[in-house]
């Protein structure tokens, strides 16, 4: 197949252009190298995708609508994979109108573009974030996810509404991916995993919010990409046993769906930290502080729709994952 991948330059986006090169798609990768985080971690992942046969490199932002029309004028897309957004909790209280213009202006051109190009499925990054303060765990597609408490969080639910739009009114068929916090080598700079090494294999200061009392449901990336290729390869359908009396907020009598996609293995942060001491083999220098705003207690995916989809059965534990980044971390800044 030719897939589109935005995002591609990204830490999910790279890897899963790497897989899907590695089954022989043709991929388009599509990404803007954006300095929301050091630009020259991005331009790495670019350049091991550049040398890769099948790979063609388009450097714009997915809210530029005529940059995305010409792409899909010249080359036939099968099937797109959407990872480009603006992403972060905390980041989106300081610079919101980012979030506007890539997560909902970014995302119309593509469900457009889609719309029109008669493309197989669409499958789109949407977020654990959107429980919002959702408090009853596991958090299931079955839930409501009408109280978001950050724009990140409402312009992916926001995705998740139009995407349905699209669904109803074209048969465009989408899959969207609650993901839940990823990790893993080539991860994001902005990430708890990639702060705390740094910070310890540097001396640096980890800073500890809620003394590392609240849990995340952490997922290794390549779970993460079985998951994504998983459901690019089965496009949504309508619902057979949807029920438009009693709806369910994770199915519908369109062919759109949603999915959560983590481990289903949430830990203590302050474990994660001591983990990820011992695979530095130092102890870290920790500042504690309060609640970020807009941040949750705990995250908990229940993935139990996306076994039942696909077979999805993540694998690599926490254990095994971060000692992985650690190695990756030393070998990529040569500590």
């Amino acid at each position: 197949m030719r897939v589109l991948v935005t995002g591609s330059a990204g830490f999910i986006g790279s890897t899963v252009s790497h897989r899907l090169l590695d089954r022989g798609d043709e991929v388009i990768g599509f990404d803007n190298f954006n300095d929301y985080y050091e630009v020259s971690l991005k331009e790495a992942r670019g350049e091991r995708l550049r040398e890769r046969s099948g790979y063609t490199e388009v450097r714009a932002s997915v809210e530029d609508r005529e940059a995305m029309e010409r792409v899909f004028q010249d080359a036939q897309i099968d099937r797109v994979v959407h990872l480009a957004a603006q992403a972060g909790v905390r980041y989106s209280l300081e610079n919101p109108q980012a979030y506007i213009d890539a997560n909902v202006v970014g995302f119309m051109n593509v469900l457009e573009c889609c719309r029109y190009a008669n493309v197989q499925h669409l499958v789109y990054a949407s977020s654990s974030s959107v429980y919002g303060a959702n408090a009853s765990l596991p958090f299931r597609v079955e839930d409501s996810v009408d109280h978001p408490v950050s724009l990140y969080a409402a312009s992916k639910k926001a995705n998740e509404l139009m995407a349905h739009t699209y669904s109803h009114l074209f048969g465009l068929p989408t899959t969207g991916l609650r993901f839940f916090t990823v990790y893993g080598p080539w991860g994001r700079p902005d990430m708890a995993l990639f702060k705390f090494t740094r910070a310890i294999l540097t001396g640096g200061v980890v800073s500890l919010f809620n003394g590392g009392h609240h849990q995340r449901d952490f997922t290794f990336v390549s779970d993460i990409v079985d998951g994504v290729i998983g459901t690019l390869d089965q496009i949504a359908a309508a619902d057979p046993g949807y029920d438009p009396m009693q709806p369910n907020p994770g199915s519908s009598n369109v062919p759109w769906r949603v999915y959560n996609i983590g481990s289903d293995r949430p830990i203590d942060l302050i474990r994660y930290l001591e983990l990820i001491e011992k695979a530095c083999g130092r102890k870290a220098q920790v500042e504690s502080l309060p609640m970020q705003a807009g941040d949750v207690v705990a995250t908990h995916a229940d993935v139990s729709a996306l076994k039942r989809a696909i077979g999805y059965s993540p694998k690599v534990t926490v254990e095994e994952g971060i000692p992985q980044f650690v190695n990756w971390f030393r070998d990529y800044y040569q500590l």
